[in-house]
């Protein structure tokens, strides 16, 4: 007995069609056909455009039935499409009335939501056609990529160690020797070096497809092009961006990606995602129509009385997260990223505006925020907050978890920023990032806390060390843009410097900033280049600079091996030694007789939590058989973050026991940190000198 459903039941202008499913949404290849399913709440019809690939003008228009509209979803099946040569969009008409949010216009042809890939933008930089009316398209995928026995990979989130890197920064200067320069698959080439120094995950920068031309300009002096370079301004939240493949040009983005994703999955790295569901690239009442302004203004954002748009994001307009229908696409999204290209975590660009209502008020229990914690789909992913947003909500330690959800925590960045520049006020913050930040968290444990020092948006650490002032003059807004209290020091001279003594103190101090940030219980994070002193050249916002100022120098790595090799060694000395990596925050006494963590001054067992300081130690203390220890385990570190030298009196040990140094960033290299095994006893047991802004680690034998 056949089916009745495969078969055509209306034709238009040749092509034939029936009536097909709502769900799921978008474009989904079916028996014979393609099911095309769209919601608009407002619209009061609906066509469905053809175009052949890179034809100008469409090839077929056809109208959506009345009868073909079940609630508020257009949905029908075509027949016989060579799925290949085609690209679609949508039109809709409905009322135009701007105080009441709609904006429809049925001239406008519409990129499908739901689009798995977009085409249009096929190269990177590459200057569109302006009368192009259809800049964006949608485009049908075959899921047919041989993902072999690949699974996301699970990791416990205590033993993670991040990389944030963008696709393009991150290979696209002439030094990184890789044959795609600035793509998904020039990343491949750069595995072994990430395994080298040992990261298992790399976070990256918005992959979704966005407009790097959005707000581009010229810069008059250089006639180099400012972009939209970062992409923290979605077109589509299904489709990877063509512009960061080497095969973008054929199509071919989406298996690109997958492969570079298998192939991390392979060498043990995991995959998180830079998701900004918070705008889009259609900005404010003067932006352009590209997909949601046309398809339902009124049910994606959020809108004022008076039909303008909020304003949460800074970035012209704000989504209406908890709209139930737009709610179920972020959902319907991520579950998609999940599942098909088994990525293992997103971070959420100010994902404080996700428990934003209708009228942008917080909620205490936001539903979008509850749905992504509880979904099966999604139950193994990392989800991580940037708990605060450009419209003055800051949730960091109070961000809405249900025991799910981690957070950027930028106290723990500026604490440690201001502690190893020298304000002693911030110590006894110091003393509860090391911690894990229990004031914070103290109700959901260490692992909440994704700890870092710097990131994409502001200083790199070496220009942290470099520059009092930011120095974004080449961002053309005349250094206003970016932020303004950045708790850097220049050590004593503004940008690079020949002063030996100078360079000396600030590799000491991006010794003691990774040192905190790898003794810290929590998830440390690292900025891509880092590791090896990369320069901004003082720009703390490179938001649009596709040039040397955001390409990473792979030269340099040569050139500061010694800083590579601090970041190495400082990295595995955290991954061998678990009572660094925990989920709690009970710290008592443990077999030993001596707490799991203390704090020291210079003297012993000494220590005013109330007294502002630069100087303080802390110890770690495992028993045998505990964390998979075969002894007792003694970590001590003294931190002196003060301009003159300090004794610090040690704890006495186990008579079995002596004190051997690990770490000295007063040391120049190789003596500033000792493999496993060779590290140096310490003469003296009972003092330890610390030279001037230093951290020194001792462990005990």
């Amino acid at each position: 007995m056949e089916r009745i459903d495969i078969y055509p039941t209306h034709e238009h202008e040749g092509i034939r069609f029936r009536r097909g499913k709502p769900l799921p949404f978008g474009a989904t290849i079916v028996p014979g056909g393609v099911n095309f399913s769209v919601f608009s709440k407002h619209a009061t019809s609906c066509e469905l455009v053809f175009y052949k690939k890179n034809g100008k003008k469409p090839y077929a228009v056809i109208p959506f039935p009345d009868e073909f509209r079940i609630g508020n979803v257009f949905n029908m099946i075509v027949f016989d499409i060579d799925y290949e040569d085609l690209e679609y969009g949508y039109r809709m008409d409905g009322p135009y009335n701007s105080e009441l949010g709609h904006l429809f216009n049925k001239e406008k042809i519409l990129l499908d939501p739901y689009a798995k890939a977009v085409s249009g933008r096929g190269v990177w930089g590459k200057v569109p056609d302006w009368n192009n009316s259809f800049q964006y398209r949608s485009r049908i995928i075959f899921d047919d990529f041989d993902w072999e026995d690949d699974k996301p990979l699970e990791k416990d989130m205590k033993d993670l160690v991040i990389y944030e890197a963008h696709v393009r920064s991150l290979t696209r200067h002439s030094s990184s020797d890789v044959k795609y320069p600035g793509t998904f698959a020039a990343i491949i080439e750069k595995i072994p070096y990430l395994k080298e120094l040992g990261i298992n995950s790399i976070e990256l920068l918005p992959i979704f497809e966005f407009d790097e031309f959005e707000n581009s300009r010229i810069d008059e002096e250089t006639q180099e092009r400012l972009f939209n370079y970062w992409g923290y301004s979605a077109v589509n939240f299904f489709a990877p961006k063509v512009g960061y493949a080497a095969t973008g040009k054929y199509g071919m983005e989406v298996d690109e990606l997958k492969n570079l994703i298998k192939i991390l999955h392979k060498n043990d790295i995991e995959v998180i995602l830079d998701v900004v569901f918070n705008h889009t690239a259609e900005g404010n009442e003067k932006g352009p129509y590209i997909s949601y302004k046309g398809i339902d203004n009124k049910t994606y954002y959020l809108l004022t009385p008076e039909g303008y748009y909020y304003n949460f994001s800074g970035c012209g307009n704000t989504l209406n997260c908890n709209n139930p229908v737009v709610r179920n696409k972020i959902l319907d999204c991520l579950r998609y990223w999940a599942a098909d290209y088994h990525i293992d975590g997103f971070r959420f660009d100010l994902a404080s505006i996700l428990s934003r209502d209708q009228n942008g008020v917080p909620m205490a229990n936001p539903p979008l925020l509850e749905a992504l914690a509880h979904d099966p789909i999604l139950g193994k992913c990392k989800l991580i907050a940037e708990a605060w947003d450009a419209g003055g909500l800051y949730q960091v330690g109070s961000f809405p978890a249900w025991g799910r959800w981690a957070e950027w925590n930028g106290k723990f960045r500026d604490d440690v920023r201001q502690f190893i520049q020298g304000n002693r006020d911030v110590v006894g913050g110091i003393v509860q990032r090391l911690q894990g930040s229990p004031d914070l968290y103290s109700d959901r444990g260490p692992t909440s806390s994704i700890n870092f020092v710097t990131c994409h948006d502001g200083f790199t650490l070496n220009d942290l060390t470099s520059y009092n002032e930011k120095h974004n003059s080449k961002n053309l807004e005349n250094n206003q843009d970016g932020e303004n209290d950045n708790f850097s020091w220049n050590c004593g001279y503004e940008g690079p410097t020949d002063d030996p003594a100078i360079i000396k103190l600030r590799r000491k101090q991006m010794k003691n900033a990774v040192t905190i940030l790898m003794l810290s219980r929590g998830v440390p994070m690292l900025l891509a280049g880092d590791e090896f002193c990369n320069t901004q050249f003082g720009n703390n916002n490179a938001y649009c600079q596709d040039n040397e100022i955001s390409w990473l120098n792979w030269d340099l790595v040569k050139e500061n091996k010694d800083i590579f090799r601090y970041f190495q060694k400082m990295i595995a000395f955290r991954k061998q030694h678990p009572i660094l990596r925990v989920e709690y925050f009970d710290s008592g006494h443990n077999e030993t007789g001596l707490p799991e963590i203390s704090f020291h001054g210079t003297k012993a067992w000494e220590f005013d939590f109330e007294d502002p300081s630069l100087t303080f130690a802390i110890m770690f203390v495992a028993p045998a058989n505990k964390y998979g220890t075969r002894e007792d385990e003694f970590i001590y570190s003294a931190m002196n973050m003060h301009w003159e030298m300090h004794g610090f009196e040690l704890p006495e040990l186990p008579e079995d026991k002596n004190w051997y140094i690990v770490v000295n960033t007063d040391m120049e290299s190789p003596e500033d940190i000792w493999e496993k095994g060779e590290e140096k006893r310490l003469e003296n047991q009972n003092e330890l000198l610390v030279g001037s802004r230093s951290t020194v680690i001792l462990i005990a034998r």
